[in-house]
């Protein structure tokens, strides 16, 4: 009877190697997945909140702003400002500033208090782990509306 007990604890000697680098490798990819989907978070959230800046920048450097350089007013012919502010705003979280789409639009074609601006900008997303890159090789974008105050 003993002889058959040890001659099975030999047969399955290497199961808990196999069964543990299968269960290793199913949350090594659990875990890339949840700090990647932080990561698109983290790229989403900035790229959503540059585009609010930059709105809220336009909104206040309207037509009847005094000044010039980056305190004078922004507007339809001049929205590099409103570029500037934006890629320094994306520039503080996980963005390559040089492959963001950054559109700003006066719909009524005037900066002048009480017309509209809109904000809006893009991000091609690339994975940190290639691994993901067919799921999640998305565009990420945000728009961004006021109404010009000054």
């Amino acid at each position: 009877m003993r002889l058959r007990d040890s001659q099975r604890w030999k047969a399955e000697q290497g199961s808990t190697l196999v069964e543990f680098s299968l269960t290793a490798f199913m949350f090594i990819i659990m875990l890339l997945a949840v700090v990647e989907m932080g990561r698109m978070l983290l790229v989403y959230t900035t790229v959503a909140n540059a585009a609010r800046a930059g709105a809220r920048y336009a909104i206040v450097h309207g037509g009847e702003r005094t000044g010039s350089g980056s305190s004078g007013p922004s507007g339809p012919g001049s929205v590099a400002q409103v570029q500037a502010v934006v890629q320094d705003f994306a520039s503080a979280g996980l963005v390559n500033t040089s492959r963001l789409t950054i559109t700003v639009s006066y719909p009524t074609g005037l900066n002048t208090a009480g017309s509209p601006v809109s904000v809006t900008v893009s991000y091609p997303y690339d994975p940190l782990v290639s691994y993901f890159n067919s799921a999640l090789s998305v565009t990420m974008g945000s728009t961004s509306e006021g109404v010009i105050t000054f």
